[in-house]
């Protein structure tokens, strides 16, 4: 047994060696790090997203479009948690480290691959890396900086959301025109190498071992339900029917998967995602709404750019800045937000981010091959200002009704919520469009001639060359009424995001 001498020796050499990490760590140059860390995933959604019509038009696969970004989603929403709960076990810098050696991994695959089933797969290893930085990069901004420190260090680290919001479709565009799209997915290397060189450097820290306690099973039934779930929405009514055996039987899996997942959830000592904290009112309301409102952000970032590109026929820089302007609404909103709180609280601001999300979603089904660019940067300017007046609602409610102790994983389940609906809804919208394009082609009797996959023409500047005026004229129609299709489902889910705010507790204000 320990004797209160020993114990209270033990204590003051912990404290020792904690406050010598802190003196030998560089916070200006660990600071600095993490930034890079998070501008390297923060522009992956927007460089990508703008790439995506040429490198279809180059590889093909326009059918499997929507698993670029399903895969790499689901395989970060699935992993975050667990990164997480390791950074607590073995320490944030090595976990920190070990998720961006697979990012870089598989960016560096990405850029070879020269099929779309390849570029998938190898998205998923990225998407695996992707899972550590967010997080990790965020609590290590917490570990070195004080309660009174952090307020300023945060403006620090939204810039790097607001540069790369500006910067990506820039220069996914640049590269796209006059480099290569495989530079989209290389250019990470240098400030991957470049993050870790100065955590490995510059943080230290004293690591006290921990038994670990991670939700393994939890993660892996989570993973085994969205998966099969996503295979049936993208390929259900295009390469399966409905009602044939392959969609019934992905489908008893994923249910099964799920209902396994929630009994492991309710007799994990730790688990995954803790439902006892869906109890309370608001962050039942803000985790599912959060769910329906990362159905319309996946929707807007992953099918706006093919649709300035293909429909409009504006160049990949364009169809990248039509991006630029949600991205630039969010965190304008988010400031006015903050605001708004103290004024007229929680359900009456986040009731203006759902009308502003409505008003989006309006002009998304309104635009047309004929309308500009600066109609499609309209829409998604109000989606910006929606996401950005609603979410900062969401998680100053959700830590306001919380304990200090459950602060931390009642946000990360909110933002596990809005993962897992992009991840969901890519694939979802993916099937979509899928079906609605395959439906038209056989309506004008073309199937025998050209596929989903042949749309790959309409995003290479010189592809239309090799089909008459008239199959041309088909695609670029189809295409339009699909991607419309896509949008109503993006007006849905705005809507249903609308009722679901109107649920919202009133009178709770910061």
């Amino acid at each position: 047994m320990e004797t209160y001498k020993e114990a209270l020796t033990k204590q003051k050499s912990v404290e020792a060696a904690d406050s010598e990490s802190e003196k030998r760590t560089k916070r200006p140059l660990v600071l600095a790090s993490v930034m890079l860390a998070m501008f390297m995933a923060a522009v992956e959604a927007t460089i990508v997203s703008t790439a995506m019509p040429s490198i279809v038009a180059e590889i093909g696969g326009f059918s499997k479009y929507s698993w670029i970004f399903s895969a790499y989603l689901l395989m970060n929403a699935v992993t975050v948690l667990i990164y997480g709960k390791l950074s607590d076990l073995f320490g944030r810098k090595p976990i920190l480290n070990i998720g961006i050696t697979f990012f870089l991994i598989g960016s560096i695959l990405c850029g070879t691959a020269s099929t779309i089933e390849a570029l998938i797969f190898f998205r998923i290893i990225q998407g695996f890396g992707a899972g550590a930085v967010m997080p990790i990069a965020s609590t290590i901004v917490g570990d070195i900086y004080t309660k009174e420190e952090r307020a300023k260090i945060q403006g620090y680290l939204s810039s790097v959301w607001g540069i790369s919001a500006i910067m990506g479709p820039a220069l996914g565009g640049m590269l796209v025109e006059y480099v290569s799209w495989r530079f989209v997915f290389w250019i990470n290397i240098p400030i991957g190498l470049l993050a870790m060189v100065g955590v490995t450097l510059f943080l230290h820290e004293n690591i006290q071992k921990k038994k670990p306690n991670i939700d393994y099973i939890g993660a892996l039934l989570m993973f085994l339900s969205i998966s099969t779930l996503m295979i049936v929405l993208v390929e259900g009514g295009v390469h399966w029917a409905w009602s044939s055996a392959p969609v019934i039987t992905l489908l008893i899996v994923s249910a099964t998967a799920f209902l396994f997942f929630i009994i492991q959830e309710r007799r994990a000592n730790e688990p995954m995602m803790p439902f006892d904290i869906w109890k309370e009112r608001s962050i039942l309301i803000a985790n599912i709404t959060s769910l329906t409102t990362g159905v319309m952000l996946i929707g807007i970032s992953s099918f706006l750019p093919a649709f300035v590109q293909a429909v409009m026929e504006q160049s990949p820089m364009v169809a990248g800045f039509t991006l630029t302007t949600m991205s630039i609404g969010w965190p304008i909103a988010s400031t006015l937000a903050g605001r708004l709180l103290l004024k007229i609280g929680f359900r009456a601001t986040s009731i203006l981010g759902g009308i502003s999300l409505i008003i989006g979603s309006i002009i998304f089904l309104t635009l047309s091959g004929d309308d500009g660019p600066v109609h499609a940067m309209g829409g998604s300017f109000f989606i910006g200002v929606g996401m950005g007046l609603s979410t900062t609602s969401f998680i100053v409610s959700i830590q306001s009704t919380v304990s200090w102790e459950r602060r931390g994983i009642a946000t990360a389940s909110n933002m596990f919520m809005r993962s897992l609906g992009s991840t969901v809804g890519a694939a979802l919208l993916g099937g979509i469009l899928n079906g609605s394009l395959q439906d038209f082609i056989k309506e004008n009797g073309l199937q025998n001639k050209v596929n989903i996959d042949s749309t790959n023409i309409l995003l290479d500047p010189h592809g239309t060359e090799q089909l008459s005026e008239q199959t041309i004229s088909v695609l670029k129609n189809g295409l339009s009424l699909s991607l419309h299709h896509v949008y109503w489902g993006v007006f849905t889910f705005a809507l249903i995001s609308f009722v679901l705010i109107l649920l919202l507790p009133s009178n709770k204000r910061v």
